[in-house]
C-alpha cells in the first residue's frame, strides 16, 4: 500500500479521491463540468491532492468543503479559489476550537503515514474564501448544476451538495456508515435532525459520504431521520445521552 490516494471513477466526469491509510477513510469528490471542475473536500493534507486532481482534469478547479474540519480542508492550500460557509469563517482564521497538538494527534491516530512524514509540521489550513456560501446557492460548473444545502448538526456551517440531474448527494459528515459525531460542543443534535429531515425529501439516486464505506444506499437517510426522531421523542437527542447503535451506523451524542 504505497500510494496515499486511491482514485475511483463514478462516471465519465466524476471521481472519488480517497485516503484509506487513515482510519477515517476520507473521501473527496471531483466533479468535472464543461467550464471548470469542483472539488468537494480536499482531505487531510498529508500528501498533495493537487497532483491527483490534475491527472483527472485540465480545467480551473474550485474547492469547496462540506465543513471546516482538519480532515476536509487539508489540501485547500493548493486551491486558492475555494468556497466556505459563513458560519465557519472564524475557523479559517485561527478560531478552530481544538489545539494544534490535539489535531496533530488525530492525524497520527491509527494512520499509516508516509515514510519520513513529520507530523510536527502539520498545520490546519487558514485562508479567506473567494466565495462565502449561506445555503441555497447553485454552483454552475458548465453543463452541471450543483445545489448547496446548509445542513448544520455535525458542525455549524456543514453543507451537503446535490446534483439533481444525476441524483447525486454528497453528504460530508452528515451521513455515512459508522459512528456519526454529534457530541462535541460545536455540534447540535437538534439541528442534525432538521438537516436529515431536509435531505430525506430529496429524490436521491446515489449517496456519496465523506468517510468509510462507499457501499451506501439512499434509504439510509430516512432510517437516520427516523432514529433521530425517536431519540427526540424519548428525550435523548441531546449532548451527553450516550452512543446509540443502529447496526450499520451509530450516533455519539
Amino acid at each position: 500500500m504505497d500510494k496515499w490516494f486511491t482514485v475511483d471513477r463514478i462516471d465519465e466526469d466524476t471521481y472519488i479521491i480517497s485516503e484509506y491509510r487513515h482510519w477515517e477513510e476520507t473521501h473527496c469528490y471531483l466533479l468535472n463540468g464543461s467550464g471548470r471542475s469542483l472539488l468537494i473536500d480536499t482531505g487531510l493534507g498529508i500528501c498533495n491532492i493537487y497532483d491527483e486532481v490534475v491527472k483527472l482534469t485540465d480545467q480551473p478547479v474550485t474547492a469547496v468543503a462540506t465543513h471546516i474540519h482538519w480532515d476536509h480542508i487539508g489540501g485547500h492550500k493548493y486551491f486558492p479559489d475555494f468556497y466556505a460557509h459563513e458560519e465557519e469563517l472564524g475557523w479559517l482564521s485561527g478560531g478552530f476550537p481544538l489545539s494544534m497538538e490535539t489535531v496533530r494527534g488525530m492525524v497520527v491516530d491509527r494512520c499509516e503515514l508516509p515514510e519520513g512524514y513529520d507530523v510536527g509540521s502539520y498545520e490546519m489550513f487558514q485562508g479567506r474564501p473567494s466565495v462565502v456560501l449561506r445555503g441555497g446557492e447553485e454552483i454552475d460548473i458548465g453543463g452541471r448544476m450543483i445545489k448547496v444545502f446548509h445542513t448544520p448538526g455535525h458542525s455549524p456551517g456543514h453543507m451537503c451538495f446535490w446534483e439533481p440531474e444525476r441524483g447525486y448527494l454528497f453528504t460530508g459528515d452528515l451521513i455515512y456508515k459508522d459512528t456519526l459525531f454529534a457530541y462535541y460542543p460545536s455540534t447540535d443534535p437538534g439541528a442534525y435532525l432538521s438537516s436529515l429531515e431536509k435531505m430525506a425529501l430529496l429524490p436521491v439516486e446515489r449517496v456519496f459520504p465523506a468517510h468509510h464505506s462507499l457501499d451506501i444506499q439512499p434509504e439510509i437517510t430516512g432510517r437516520m431521520r427516523d432514529a433521530f426522531r425517536g431519540l427526540k421523542e424519548s428525550g435523548k437527542l441531546r449532548h451527553g445521552s450516550g452512543t446509540f447503535d443502529y447496526g450499520d451506523w451509530a450516533v455519539w451524542l
